[in-house]
Formats: structure tokens, sequence, C-alpha cells
């Protein structure tokens, strides 16, 4: 009985020390072109009463609670959610807004587990079309350093980026 005690803590403090010995930060970011003006594209993002027409979360959840304060658009925006399982609680603000460039935030997740990630539109005019790159980038403490190590957050998130990307795209086209 001691010994495989011995074991199963033995086990667990390897894992740990894998776990910890994992980079303390992560990055990730899709990309696409859109054939419409950065103006336009701007638009949607840098507006979080527009996200719910293109985010892939606000499809997840349509009878989601949102909450909107500060500013219409632009730096100071506030937008908070309660959703499903699949969305989960957090809150978003935008922290810097350069008109048709760039739209940056603070991205806080409550449920279904606590992170705080920064959340960054670029807009590059590219002939008459715009590209446009999504990127979240955040700490890992060590209980998400251990969830990374079974769960790779570029190929679940990225699905989800891809899919707002695609969906932005179907609305600045029209």
């Amino acid at each position: 009985m001691l010994t495989a005690l011995v074991f199963i803590a033995i086990v667990i403090i390897a894992f740990l020390l894998l776990a910890n010995s994992r980079p303390s930060t992560f990055s990730m970011s899709r990309s696409a072109t859109l054939n419409a003006s950065p103006d336009k594209v701007f638009a949607q993002i840098n507006d979080f009463k527009n996200w719910a027409n293109w985010s892939p979360w606000d499809k997840m959840d349509p009878s989601m609670q949102r909450n909107y304060t500060g500013p219409a658009s632009g730096k100071g925006a506030k937008y908070a959610w309660l959703g499903n399982k699949k969305v989960g609680e957090g809150s978003m603000e935008i922290t810097n807004s350069v008109p048709s460039s760039k739209v940056q935030l603070d991205l806080h997740f409550l449920k279904p587990f606590k992170a705080d990630n920064v959340t960054e539109f670029t807009l590059a005019p590219k002939g008459g079309a715009t590209t446009i790159n999504w990127e979240m980038r955040g700490n890992l403490n060590l209980m998400m350093k251990a969830m990374h190590m079974f769960m790779d957050m570029d190929k679940v998130v990225g699905k989800d980026f891809e899919a707002g990307l695609a969906n932005l795209k179907a609305i600045v086209e029209k």
C-alpha cells in the first residue's frame, strides 16, 4: 500500500514538474483577406454590439446575456457576457483603438475557468481588400500549463477564430 502511494506521489510530482517546465505564455492567431475596406472591417470589430453578427461564440448561445457599458465603441467600450457551458462567463474592454488599423482588448474569462488574455485585431489594406489578423495571447499558470499538455489551444480556439473570420468576411463583403 505504501509503495503504491509513493509511486502515485512520484507520478504526480513528475507531472507537475513537467507541466511547470512548459512555456509560461501562449499566443495564437488566424488571418484572412476580406474584400472590403479597412474602415468597413474596423466598424465591425470596434463596436461590441456588432459582434453578435459575426462572433462564433454568440452563435453557440443565441440566448446569452450581454451587458454593454462605457462608450458605444472604441477605447473604454466594455462588454460582459453570461452564457451556456460552451461560452461561459467573462468580459472584454477595448484598451486601444486606432481607426481602420487596430483594435486591442483585455479579455477576462470567469467561467469555465479564469484567464486574462489580450486580444488584438490588426488590419492592413491590400489593394481593394483588407488583411485582418486576430491574435490572442496571455500568461499560463501551472493549471493552464497542465491543460495545454492535453489540449492544443491553437487547434481548439483556432477553429473558432476561423469561423469568426469567415462570418466577418460574409458580413463586410455584402
